[in-house]
């Protein structure tokens, strides 16, 4: 080999070595050892600060290190750092308590992402599917939450079904993992929607607290049409309700009768949300459910039952518990109401609600 061909050998050779040793102190596995005993050389041989002065040194790099990823772990993701609320002048974009409405081209998915990315996230969704909701819904909502609810992060589907024998056979892509659980079938469709409630809280309780950091619960007749990302996680999360996110309050249909626990009296109220989406920690979506069941058992008690059930214990929960995130109803979109120009990129849809086939009382 000539000269040269020796130099280029060496180069490699020493980048390589450079790199191995970069990439290993950066690493959070801990530090090898190839250190030996000696003495600083800028220290007097008298001195009593003698031997492993590289290993003090090597401890030192990689203990600053690792204090340096915790605190960037630590750290909160300002608002202002991925939010942009005059990017959608035309629709409201902030709350009166200062919450993110989430639209379209309102958030900056890179900065997200990044951020996520790093806390290695493991997110849930809860989906029921009782009946014919079963042969009618399930397959598609899970094919298309497969595709586009949280594209490139761990995801955990808890698919409560009341019988595990017609549950489909679906292929999940990467990082993808569902759990199924069987329920009790209840004779009413009203009885099966408020009792998801007390089902999720429970298996928070049993569970699911231990093994995802934000947990969604969704409704099964929806298809995904676009990523369902992470501009939509939060500690509290609402959907607004296609069909009212423009409406005047006094004319949002909540629960108006005093004898029922989601009685919300006029002149009060913010938004409509819609029960076919709610989210946040576990910890919050425990409280929530945990609060709508016992509303729910309330007006049992009291022989009263809610306008929208489930529905309208959700919105008196989020009446006296602000959320902390709201999704425009472009996250939630009937295309039965049209496209109009606000809607800009429809994340999931309505399926055609064809209640005479998969309810048993309509």
């Amino acid at each position: 080999m000539n000269v040269k061909g020796k130099v280029i050998l060496l180069m490699l050779v020493v980048s390589t070595a450079v790199v191995v040793f970069l990439e290993y102190i950066n690493s959070s596995e801990g530090a090898f050892v190839w250190i030996y005993p000696s003495k600083n050389p800028e220290v007097d041989n008298n001195s009593s600060q003698k031997g492993w002065w590289f290993l003090s040194w090597f401890k030192d790099r990689t203990h600053n290190y690792q204090e340096e990823e915790i605190n960037i772990l630590k750290r909160e993701l300002q608002l202002s750092e991925w939010f942009d609320p005059t990017k959608r002048p035309e629709v409201v974009t902030v709350t009166g308590w200062q919450a993110p409405v989430v639209w379209e081209d309102t958030y900056n998915a890179a900065v997200l992402e990044s951020y996520y990315a790093k806390r290695r996230i493991t997110v849930g969704l809860t989906v029921f599917a009782t009946g014919r909701y079963i042969d009618h819904y399930l397959e598609e909502f899970i094919i298309s939450a497969n595709k586009y609810f949280m594209a490139g992060h761990k995801v955990i589907f808890y698919i409560m079904v009341d019988d595990i024998s017609r549950m489909p056979l679906i292929e999940l892509g990467p990082r993808r993992s569902f759990k199924v659980f069987e329920i009790k079938s209840e004779k009413r469709w009203q009885d099966i929607s408020m009792m998801r409630m007390k089902t999720i809280g429970e298996h928070i309780l049993a569970h699911i607290q231990h093994e995802v950091d934000f947990l969604f619960c969704m409704d099964v007749d929806q298809v995904f049409q676009d990523n369902f990302g992470v501009e939509t996680l939060g500690q509290l999360v609402a959907q607004l309700q296609a069909w009212w996110y423009k409406a005047d309050p006094k004319e949002f249909t909540y629960e108006r009768r005093e004898e029922s626990a989601a009685y919300i009296p006029f002149g009060q109220g913010d938004f409509y949300y819609h029960a076919a989406i709610f989210g946040g920690t576990p910890s919050q979506v425990l409280n929530l459910t945990q609060a709508c069941f016992k509303g729910i058992l309330q007006d049992k008690k009291n022989n009263i039952e809610a306008k929208w059930h489930d529905e309208s214990h959700l919105n008196k929960y989020f009446l006296l518990n602000k959320p902390t995130k709201i999704l425009s109803p472009e996250y939630c979109w009937d295309y039965h109401i049209g496209l109009p120009s606000d809607i800009r990129n429809v994340k999931l849809s309505w399926q055609t609600k064809e209640y005479n086939l998969v309810r048993n009382n309509v």
